[in-house]
């Protein structure tokens, strides 16, 4: 059973984690697991049983005792939970290498995603076709796309100097969820959530694991 959820009551890790747990069923349910407890849960996917029920509670009482959670039935309320029980359309602003990727990446395609527009501002590029079949246009077009397509999601693929203007463009355009792979922090205007991928924290991350862990012996 779900509880109501308060708005900012959910911390991002937890989030985070429900999209782990939500892969992880959605892989016991490709092998035909019916039911499984929390501890098999962690054991199998290296996640930690007490964290598990903790996350859930938040959302309300899932699973029976003894028996575990029925694999289907808790992906299906993950995937409520989550907002994926509807499609989510996206326009990327920046069609340079990375935006032409993304476009076409299988992440979105089956996954309640879908790439309605790519924009850009440089002449060259608009009109162009993209991989996944959709041409460039200007981004001058943004304001008009926006509720034309039921766009809910921007994502940002500008050099670091477009995207704060990009992300005011996309506010103002009536967006309110922000993907950033812009190497640059933006500020959102007051109602905004803007989640910021840096590829160089992250590997900033694993060279400092790399240079603290134990040196091997030849």
């Amino acid at each position: 059973m779900k509880r109501g959820i308060e708005p900012g009551s959910i911390s991002e890790l937890t989030v985070a984690r429900l999209s782990i747990y939500l892969r992880c069923l959605e892989e016991l349910e490709r092998l035909g697991v019916e039911t499984i407890s929390s501890h098999e849960l962690a054991e199998r996917f290296n996640l930690n049983s007490a964290q598990i029920r903790k996350d859930l509670a938040y959302f309300g009482e899932f699973g029976i005792r003894g028996v575990g959670y029925q694999v289907s039935e808790l992906r299906q309320q993950l995937v409520e939970i989550l907002g994926l029980d509807r499609e989510r359309r996206i326009v990327i602003v920046g069609a340079g290498n990375l935006g032409m990727a993304l476009c076409h990446h299988s992440g979105f395609a089956g996954e309640g995603f879908l790439v309605v527009a790519v924009l850009d501002s440089n002449p060259s590029k608009i009109g162009k076709p993209t991989p996944a079949g959709l041409l460039v246009e200007n981004v001058e077009r943004l304001p008009e796309i926006v509720p034309q397509r039921n766009v809910e999601i921007g994502v940002i693929t500008t050099p670091a100097e477009a995207a704060q203007p990009v992300c005011d463009a996309l506010a103002e355009a009536g967006i309110r969820a922000i993907l950033n792979f812009a190497p640059a922090r933006i500020q959102p205007p007051d109602g905004v959530k803007v989640r910021t991928v840096d590829l160089k924290v992250h590997l900033e991350e694993l060279s400092f694991h790399l240079a603290h862990q134990p040196q091997r012996r030849g």
